[in-house]
Order: structure tokens, then sequence, then C-alpha cells
């Protein structure tokens, strides 16, 4: 960097629906990569073993598509029928 020339920072704005990374280039070589807020948790904490099944289950049943009203209303219909039975 010359003498004079000032450190910058520089600001970008990305939209995180975009969810995609940021690849930060010197003279057309990628240097270092920037990971949406998503992915940098996902590398960061990944999901034990068992959460992955589930949530693999919950996809092929459809049930990962359900609304919060909706699973509200299934796990009320359960304890219900769990007094019933009670």
């Amino acid at each position: 960097m010359p003498k004079n020339a000032e450190a910058k920072t520089i600001v970008v704005s990305a939209l995180e629906r975009d969810r995609r990374s940021l690849v930060i280039e010197k003279r057309g070589t990628p240097k270092a990569v920037l990971p949406s807020i998503r992915e940098y948790a996902r590398l960061a904490s990944p999901e034990p073993d068992a959460l992955k099944l589930l949530g693999e289950e919950s996809q092929r049943s459809g049930t990962d598509k359900l609304t919060d009203r909706q699973i509200d209303l299934v796990i009320k219909a359960a304890r219900l029928a769990r007094r019933k039975r009670g």
C-alpha cells in the first residue's frame, strides 16, 4: 500500500434472503469468503445427527410446511386425546 493511501472501510449491503456468500478477490484471485449469516451459523454449530434425521423426515412427510397455528392445533388435539385415555 502506498505511504499516502488511507485505510478505508468498505461497507457492502446485502439482502439476507439472497443467502449468498461474498468472495473477496485481489487482482482476480480469490483471497477470502464472507459467508451469509445462516451459512456461518450452520458451519459454527452443525446440527446433531438426530435433528438432521428429524428434519429430513419432516420434509418427506410434508410436516415442514405446517404453520405455527397448525402445529399448535396438532399439539392441542394430542394433549386432549392423552387426557381422555388417562
